[in-house]
């Protein structure tokens, strides 16, 4: 996963307050500060990476020889942030080290210290002339995030996209408050999965009974065509549309998306899927629109009531897939048009979207098996 950190500009705690209360409205936890630790732990909860030892993560690099406060030794092996970056990580400490890429010799440094501690943050003027690549690429098979400081969003582009992969995260010594939540931004949507949504056609609809069915309650409002992955076969999952649409019978809840009984699947970050039964406040979820777009979207609750259920089967180039949903009007499955329509009105040989994954799922994730689903 992308991330990004924050190092506030300013000298005083007023300066920077605003810039940390920026990033943390933008999801961004993490600050770099070597003064202000314990003014910046009471705006909520945030890791501090700072050279005091009781840092979240310790820092290493700044007023030392990564920033040229200190001079670089004629043998690295020799080097004073090397052998406090060691040490601290000898007593199972969560280091960082940050390196200015001032010169050939400071590249050797950064790529030594990648070798020890947890994260490697690269600081340079121009990340088109700096060798952020070779760096990216010499340290890839080892465990260490690579970390650019970026000041603007076209540098986080860049260095986020550089190669294959780009770095792990970012480090935003933002020029003004608008960049951080743009880069906020283009984290989420890099970060962003994208399913392929086929129309299957409606083959069986049929009522079954009751059953325990579940309502996942998010923290974010979704629009029209959006809703979630569900299923009862974790090969095929339906895209079930949430309740932002009004109704005669009830008002709009587009927090909500009415899911289906407790042993359905439902599809969360990573390509991974949870029973239904499982999710819990704070789980993150998956939601997806008709186009197969997604954001991620935080549990508020799960409320898991007895309910009429019935069953639909539908099938697409020969691949059958089942679901259960309330049989309720108010519940709905998007059809090819990306048009959203309620279950009490499908019928068999309509057209509704799912998802058809190529492998199976084991805990969750999805693996290269066959599997036999009915």
């Amino acid at each position: 996963m992308k991330f990004a950190w924050i190092m506030p500009p300013g000298r005083t705690w007023d300066e920077k307050k605003g810039y940390i209360t920026t990033a943390l409205e933008s999801g961004i936890n993490h600050v770099l500060d070597t003064v202000e630790m314990e003014n910046i732990h009471k705006l909520g909860n945030i890791s501090v990476i700072s050279d005091q030892e009781e840092a979240d993560i310790i820092l290493v690099g700044k007023n030392g020889e990564g920033d040229s406060t200190l001079h670089l030794p004629m043998n690295l092996d020799d080097s004073k942030d090397m052998a406090a970056a060691s040490s601290f990580k000898r007593k199972g400490k969560t280091v960082a080290a940050y390196v200015e890429i001032a010169s050939k010799k400071h590249e050797e440094l950064a790529r030594n210290l990648g070798r020890v501690v947890d994260y490697l943050i690269l600081v340079g003027k121009d990340w088109t002339i700096i060798p952020l690549e070779n760096i990216i690429a010499d340290l890839q098979s080892e465990d260490v995030k690579l970390i650019a400081a970026v000041s603007d969003y076209n540098e986080a582009k860049l260095a986020l996209e550089t190669l294959e992969h780009g770095t792990d995260g970012i480090l935003i010594q933002p020029k003004d408050f608008s960049e951080i939540k743009k880069i906020a931004e283009l984290i989420e949507k890099i970060e962003s999965e994208k399913y392929e949504l086929q129309p299957a056609t409606i083959t069986r609809i049929e009522p079954v009974g009751s059953g325990d069915r579940v309502c996942v309650d998010t923290c974010s409002m979704m629009n029209i065509g959006e809703g979630m992955l569900i299923g009862s076969y974790s090969k095929g999952l339906f895209l079930v549309h949430s309740e932002s649409l009004e109704s005669e019978y009830v008002a709009s809840r587009p927090f909500r998306v009415n899911a289906g009984p407790v042993q359905a699947y439902v599809m969360t970050p990573g390509n991974k899927t949870k029973y239904l039964s499982e999710l819990e406040t704070g789980d993150e979820v998956l939601v997806v629109d008709d186009t197969g777009k997604t954001k991620v979207a935080v549990v508020g609750r799960v409320k898991i009531e007895k309910r009429p259920l019935m069953l639909l089967e539908a099938e697409f180039e020969g691949v059958k897939v089942k679901t259960l949903l309330q049989n309720a009007e108010t519940i709905r499955l998007v059809n090819e048009k990306g048009e959203a329509i309620s279950v009490s009105e499908l019928k068999e040989g309509d057209k509704v979207m799912v998802y058809l994954d190529k492998g199976a799922r084991h805990f969750g994730m999805s693996i290269e098996e066959s599997i036999i689903e009915k």
